[in-house]
């Protein structure tokens, strides 16, 4: 069964079943949620849609976005990821996954030091628990 991997420092700790989820957070500057909505499809992250609940600061919503709920809705421009790399920092709010009609922060789904880091998001066999992420393993 395919789902969502999640690495730290190239190790996967943490694995998903699902096939859809999204990737929620408080701009740093502005102090307003943005969320943007993924399907895994194999091993690549598909952009589905996103939103954005204000504008400045570098995070002016795209043309053809629509204001609506509060939020400026849009459809990404990219192709499939590989994988999606997320930074965690002391110095910011948090990063959420949701999935199935609820949220849970990053930070407790995975393990970071203090100091922060990197978490890498990635399609994968919901086996993969302990898997270290190599050419072998990660999407092409």
């Amino acid at each position: 069964m395919t789902g969502l991997c999640l690495a730290v420092a190239g190790v996967i700790t943490a694995t998903l079943p699902v096939t859809d989820f999204t990737l929620a957070w408080t701009h740093s500057v502005e102090k307003t949620r943005w969320e943007e909505d993924y399907r895994v499809a194999g091993r690549v992250l598909v952009p589905v849609a996103a939103r954005v609940q204000g504008s400045g600061a570098g995070m002016e919503p795209p043309a053809g976005a629509t204001l609506h709920d509060g939020a400026w809705h849009y459809q990404p421009a990219s192709e499939p990821l590989a994988s999606l790399l997320v930074t965690v920092s002391p110095y910011t709010s948090g990063y959420e996954l949701c999935w199935d009609g609820w949220c849970r922060p990053l930070t407790g789904i995975v393990a970071m030091p203090a100091h922060g880091g990197v978490v890498e998001l990635l399609g994968c066999r919901t086996g993969a628990l302990g898997q270290s992420v190599s050419a072998a393993t990660r999407p092409q």
